[in-house]
């Protein structure tokens, strides 16, 4: 029977992915992710999982390692950041190419330069456009959850996906919350046993990893452009039936005091409980904030954002990571390509916030929505703000 726990994010991390009974772990430390691997191969080596861990020389290796794994029909999980998903970075597209449905544990962090080992989404929008499925963790409630799920999304015949699973650094990894933590049983009866639908074994022999000639690389890319999107009727039914089962419910986007709402923020990961409480204090004052946190990023949810926005008068778009160079922040590129051809949409304001750990405190999304209040009469200057830069 699930019971209530208080343990650092990332451990609990650990400990319900050992609760998927996964046959093979590869990982290489990195902060700060490294509790999540760290714990497992204690868990391993004291004998509570059956499991083989792989304490490899590099990520490189460690997503090679399980590429293979996955491809003879192992369950397979890893878990990385920042660099060490770089260092991933010849693999990480070979894996949905294959159809091997990987989980990866994915704690947030700046990409280097200059060093950083703190919070934000540059690593994960570095991969965002590589095929596996993307899900956001809130907190350490929605981690636990969402690593039980991404398996059971993951290796359904109908998807045959990777999936990260992303988790901020230190604002999610190294924070003690209450949880409430499945049990074994629970676990298995929602998580039966993984049945490979096609491996590489003697007996039956396919071919993985091979040369796609021009003849066929497009329509290999077409086809896993077409898996990737068909996947979110898979995610959506197991959210269906994890609701059913254990009384949390998720949804692509989750919408706070948007009813009526005027001015709406969007926000991706842990920043949304600091901008609900944010909400809270201008409904006080009578200003008509509404918020939205997006949950599902890959495959993207075009028709819940436009059915979340419709009414708002400005959308405030947050970001975590800057597209060096480009016109817009990710995730607000995303949402304005979406919003494009709606006859009736929202002035769009774009706040790039939190880069490399800074702070960003309720009085921070205040300010932000005051000052977004009169978007739709006065644009601004820039197509994006890179929000707390200091002058001096």
């Amino acid at each position: 029977m699930s019971k209530r726990i208080g343990m650092e994010i990332a451990l609990a991390a650990a400990e319900v992915a050992a609760l998927c009974r996964p046959d093979v772990i590869a990982a290489y430390p990195i902060t700060p992710n490294t509790h999540i691997p760290e714990h497992l191969a204690e868990i391993v080596a004291e004998g509570h999982l059956d499991c083989e861990y792989l304490p490899v020389e590099s990520e490189h290796s460690a997503l090679s390692a399980c590429a293979g794994a996955s491809a003879v029909g192992a369950r397979v999980f890893t878990a990385t950041s920042s660099q060490g998903l770089l260092y991933m970075g010849e693999i990480v597209p070979i894996i949905p190419a294959m159809r091997l449905p990987i989980v990866m544990a994915l704690g947030n962090r700046a990409l280097s330069g200059p060093i950083n080992i703190w919070n934000d989404h540059s690593d994960v929008m570095a991969v965002r456009d590589m095929g596996w499925i993307c899900l956001f963790a809130a907190n350490g409630q929605e981690t636990i959850d969402m690593i039980v799920q991404a398996f059971k999304i993951g290796e359904d015949h109908r998807v045959m996906l990777p999936v990260l699973v992303n988790l901020d650094g230190f604002q999610l990894t190294h924070v003690v919350e209450s949880m409430i933590m499945p049990d074994q049983e629970e676990v298995d009866k929602f998580l039966p046993p993984r049945k490979p639908y096609a491996t590489v074994h003697p007996d039956n022999v396919v071919s993985m990893g091979t040369l796609g000639l021009p003849e066929i690389y497009t329509e290999a890319k077409k086809a896993e452009d077409e898996a990737l999107i068909n996947s979110k009727k898979v995610i959506l039914e197991v959210w269906k039936e994890w609701e059913k089962t254990f009384g949390r419910k998720y949804e692509p986007i989750e919408s706070y005091k948007t009813k009526d709402a005027d001015v709406i923020m969007l926000t991706v990961g842990s920043m949304y409980e600091t901008a609900a409480i944010a909400v809270d204090q201008l409904h006080k004052e009578g200003f008509k904030a509404g918020l939205l946190n997006m949950k599902l990023f890959r495959p993207f949810p075009a028709d819940e954002l436009k059915a979340a926005v419709k009414g708002a008068r400005v959308l405030i778009v947050t970001d975590r990571a800057v597209m060096c160079g480009g016109a817009q922040a990710p995730v607000c590129a995303e949402v304005k390509s979406v919003l494009y051809d709606e006859p009736v949409r929202p002035a769009i304001v774009n706040e790039i916030i939190g880069l490399g750990g800074r702070d960003v405190r309720v009085d921070d999304f205040i300010k932000m929505f005051k000052k977004a209040a009169t978007a739709d009469k006065v644009k601004p200057e820039r197509a994006y703000e890179i929000y707390g830069v200091r002058s001096s």
